[in-house]
């Protein structure tokens, strides 16, 4: 088992920055990759940002590449998620989740999920 725990989230204007962050505890961390993926009011939960195990190799969604720069400090097993330039639209609730590199953008790759943390942008 592995325990996610998001935070960092909070109600900001557009064009300021936030950085997430998600906490791992129980099994090995750097055993998994990590993904961010969000979910807006009335809408389905869509990928984000993912990075593999060693921290080399990033993804993201064409929406916020750019912008949010996924990392992960293995010695402290935690994963971030800085957000720079944030826009109305990327207001959402924030997962994280720890699984497999392949097949990043699939929820069903990743095996642990967080509770979520709230974003909010005003404009």
């Amino acid at each position: 088992q592995v325990q996610l725990v998001e935070s960092g989230g909070g109600v900001v204007h557009a064009g300021v920055s936030l950085r997430l962050s998600c906490a791992a505890s129980g099994r090995t961390f750097s055993n998994y990759g990590m993904g961010w993926f969000r979910q807006a009011p009335g809408k389905g939960r869509e990928f984000v940002a993912h990075i593999n195990l060693s921290g080399r190799s990033t993804y993201y969604a064409d929406s916020v590449k750019g912008r949010f720069t996924i990392s992960r400090d293995n010695a402290k097993n935690t994963v971030y998620l800085q957000m720079n330039s944030l826009e109305p639209e990327d207001t959402a609730v924030y997962y994280c989740a720890a699984g497999s590199t392949y097949d990043y953008i699939n929820q069903r790759a990743y095996d642990y999920w967080g509770q979520g943390t709230q974003v909010t942008v005003s404009s």
